[in-house]
């Protein structure tokens, strides 16, 4: 299984984080140096700037998560990694609860899932 986010349209909400059974993803810094330690191709790496249209949708939202912050704290904010792909069993909660719409995931046999928020 290989899974990545798609980090210029990644909120930091963390519901992937929150959801994933087998700790696929981890919440880091926006400014760490191991932001991009998924398998994400060069344009979805996270290079200091969220994708626009997701901004506009989110940046004012008040749902108690911390969109677009820097750091992870109080549960959001940050950014988040899928560091351990290989361990995703395709359950797809984290796919149903992306407020980005920002996870890939492609399975064994080729088959490729985006991630569509509820």
């Amino acid at each position: 299984m290989q899974v990545y986010v798609e980090k210029p349209k990644c909120t930091g909400c963390a519901h992937c984080f929150d959801v994933c059974p087998v700790a696929v993803f981890q919440m880091k810094d926006r400014t760490s140096p191991d932001a991009n330690a998924d398998v994400a191709p060069d344009n979805d790496k996270w290079t200091g700037k969220s994708e626009d249209s997701v901004v506009a949708k989110w940046s004012s939202v008040q749902d108690g998560h911390n969109h677009f912050h820097e750091k992870f704290e109080g549960g959001s904010g940050g950014i988040s990694v899928a560091t351990q792909g290989p361990s995703c069993i395709l359950c797809q909660a984290c796919l149903v609860e992306c407020e980005g719409e920002c996870i890939v995931i492609t399975d064994d046999t080729n088959n490729v899932y985006h991630s569509i928020y509820k």
